[in-house]
């Protein structure tokens, strides 16, 4: 019996060689830039932006320039800032299962040309966010080096702390949304910043349990890799914990977020607990992973919906 083909494999051979081509180049390039990265952080740059909007009374629609301006040099530096990490990793990322298929790893891209679309991209969205302030201008420029010269040249791999390090780039997307708008860096846009800061962690650890042997491999001194699972349990618990009185500064959102939020972090609290139990650490690992990300989405994505209902 012929083996079936996917509706997705059927529609790919249907495609003549420039189509295949075309999407080919295009899946190439999104794994440059990290695209899952950026898109997450996209969400994250827009509540930012939209409860800075909220908070000082200014008017979306009429400041949509800035929006896009924003948006768009947030993508710019975030891809960019990526694209010289995959430049600058491609000695260890054929290692691991994990980014072995990355195009600096597979030629798809040429070293020299992955680190001038890099610098290239994050110049230009450091241009878009001039457009907009220089205080979202000087938070993007921290976002670049913290990440391609603080996390990936020097930390990444040579300390355990390297995870702490790597959240402070990845906490800056709402500032830079919220500075966009409004250049003073309120206790509201501090608190969006400490939420991506601590969640950032316990996220990275859960995947670096699962891909300890890989990280191993890589010789890259990840917590588990050098300090073992109960002592990586033992700080994802204490990050998670720190997440519990954040909320509550956020109280202008309305008791229902402040509900909300709380519950989700009472669930990933009791969650971090359940892995001193647990015997399988990497099914734990697995679940503290997927409850990070749902955590994330949902909360940010809250903190928009709390201001339109």
């Amino acid at each position: 019996m012929p083996n079936s083909r996917t509706a997705a494999e059927a529609a790919l051979s249907e495609q003549g060689p420039h189509e295949m081509t075309k999407a080919s180049a295009w899946k190439d390039f999104q794994a440059l830039i990290k695209i899952g990265i950026v898109n997450s952080n996209m969400i994250t740059a827009f509540t930012g932006l939209w409860l800075a909007f909220i908070f000082t009374g200014q008017s979306f629609l009429a400041s949509i320039d800035t929006v896009v301006f924003t948006l768009v040099g947030s993508a710019l530096i975030m891809g960019g800032s990526c694209a010289v990490n995959n430049y600058y990793d491609r000695d260890i990322d054929h290692i691991m299962e994990r980014t072995k298929n990355r195009p600096t790893v597979t030629g798809k891209y040429e070293p020299s040309q992955a680190l001038w679309i890099g610098i290239f991209m994050i110049a230009l969205g450091m241009a878009a966010l001039m457009m907009t302030t220089a205080m979202a201008a000087v938070i993007g420029a921290i976002g670049v080096v913290s990440y391609v010269f603080i996390y990936t040249m020097w930390f990444k791999r040579r300390y355990t702390i390297n995870t702490v390090i790597g959240s402070i780039p990845g906490a800056v997307p709402p500032l830079i949304g919220w500075t966009a708008v409004d250049p003073h860096l309120t206790v509201q846009a501090l608190v969006l910043f400490m939420i991506m800061f601590i969640w950032q962690p316990p996220h990275f650890l859960a995947l670096a349990m699962k891909r300890v042997d890989e990280y191993k491999a890589a010789n890259i001194p990840m917590l588990p890799v050098v300090r073992g699972f109960a002592m990586t349990k033992r700080q994802m618990m204490v990050w998670v914990a720190c997440l519990l009185p954040l909320p509550f500064y956020l109280y202008d959102l309305g008791t229902g977020f402040v509900i909300l939020a709380t519950a989700l972090n009472i669930g990933w609290v009791v969650l971090a607990l359940s892995g001193f139990k647990m015997k399988d650490d990497l099914v734990w690992a697995k679940w503290m992973f997927i409850y990070s990300l749902n955590y994330l989405t949902i909360l940010f994505v809250s903190m928009i919906l709390f201001t339109i209902v």
